[in-house]
């Protein structure tokens, strides 16, 4: 009798209108951002006003016993609308401002049926979890439970079919949220069936209240769950992609990075670790930090090792991005080695690695011209892991296979 169960589902839901408040706020004509907003408006309102300390209150508050009644009847009754309104929304077509608006105007129809029945009958009684069934003989007042149930009952089997249908031709986080869209709607049925089979016994003369009091409260909260659920995953899931693919795309330029890590840290070119970030901003670290250090390492990269690395894997696997790859591997590699060993880079260029009389630190041949995009450079982390050009790389002669390039 707390309403515990209420209040937290409420909680849960209006959290999730709270955090889509900013995007209603910058696009107030976003008709489908405007529904799903007030589906979670409305089905939080309905815990609300179900909650039984709740429903105590609106009683006292108004001096009308049984005020609450309506009160939630018409917030259930505007959230079966929102409901159908949002999949309409979400399916578009040419006609979906006019079937929109005969969803509004019906339901508009319904609470002032429930405001003026009430009205016109006499519950002077307060009830405040079995109210349908306490009341289900009473002129008016039973007219009024029918009412809202079977229109409840109609939209959520609307909302059911409609969605479970539709979900059947999509794919990805559209299909799971229409799927357990449907899955809420079904178990809002189970509310109103429940509550139908309680108060249709009483009129046989039977008792069967815990019905209502015990079974459509568990299913109305169970579909209230799924129903936000699934308005949030379609939502969710392109981002969620989006951090997946970033985080792949972090794990993946890991070799390239501990390749160029000492000089990273020892010419202090790695910008601060960002804490707390999204995987695509932890990606953007990764990308600027590699980027850094080849704009450093351009004057140690041998052009004529790229171009005897990049010929000798191409006649190899005939593939030329994984020959441009493994040439850029086996170039970075060398101008590491060069840029923290001086007497390696003098030696280099007596032995012929570098033009006659080139010293350290200066340009060892043409330039190899702008620096690998994202997708290259993915593609050079991935022969570094597989397996790291060896030192003796430089001397590979035009036409042999590099290890582990081929």
């Amino acid at each position: 009798m707390n309403g515990l169960i209420n209040y937290v589902s409420c909680g849960v839901l209006w959290l999730c209108l709270v955090v889509k408040a900013p995007d209603l706020l910058r696009h107030r004509r976003d008709p489908y951002l405007g529904a799903i907003c007030a589906v979670l408006g409305l089905a939080g309102l309905c815990f609300l006003l179900g909650a039984p300390p709740t429903v105590g209150a609106v009683n006292r508050l108004s001096g009308v016993p049984n005020l609450a009644a309506p009160l939630t009847y018409a917030a259930i009754t505007g959230y079966c609308a929102a409901s159908q309104v949002l999949i309409v929304r979400w399916r578009g077509g040419p006609r979906v401002d006019r079937t929109v608006r005969r969803w509004t105007l019906a339901y508009a129809a319904v609470v002032l049926g429930v405001g003026v029945l009430f009205a016109l009958g006499d519950a002077p009684v307060e009830r405040r979890t079995d109210l349908d069934t306490y009341y289900a003989t009473t002129p008016f007042i039973a007219q009024m439970i029918v009412l809202y149930l079977v229109a409840h009952l109609t939209a959520v089997t609307v909302t059911t079919f409609s969605a479970l249908r539709w979900a059947r031709r999509v794919r990805g986080g559209l299909r799971a949220g229409l799927t357990l869209l449907g899955a809420g709607a079904l178990c809002g049925a189970g509310y109103s069936t429940a509550k139908l089979v309680a108060v249709g016994a009483r009129w046989s003369g039977r008792d069967w209240s815990a019905l209502g009091t015990a079974v459509s409260p568990a299913a109305a909260g169970l579909g209230a769950l799924l129903t936000v659920v699934g308005v949030l995953v379609p939502l969710v899931a392109p981002r969620v992609t989006e951090w997946r693919r970033a985080g792949r795309a972090y794990a993946r330029l890991g070799p390239l990075e501990r390749v160029l890590d000492d000089l990273l840290t020892r010419r202090a070119l790695r910008l601060p670790r960002p804490r707390f970030a999204s995987p695509a901003t932890r990606l953007m670290w990764r990308r600027t930090s590699i980027h850094n250090a080849l704009g450093h390492l351009d004057a140690y990269l041998d052009r004529d090792l790229y171009d005897r690395t990049r010929a000798g894997v191409l006649a190899a696997t005939g593939d030329p991005e994984r020959a441009e790859a493994a040439a850029w591997a086996a170039a970075i590699t060398e101008a590491v080695r060069r840029e923290a060993d001086p007497a390696r880079a003098v030696a280099a260029a007596a032995g012929g690695g570098s033009p006659p009389g080139a010293s350290p630190g200066s340009p060892v041949g043409p330039r190899l011209g702008p620096a690998p995009g994202p997708a290259a450079l993915g593609r050079i982390a991935d022969v570094l892991a597989t397996a790291p050009p060896a030192p003796a790389l430089a001397a590979v002669p035009s036409g042999t296979t590099t290890a582990g390039t081929a």
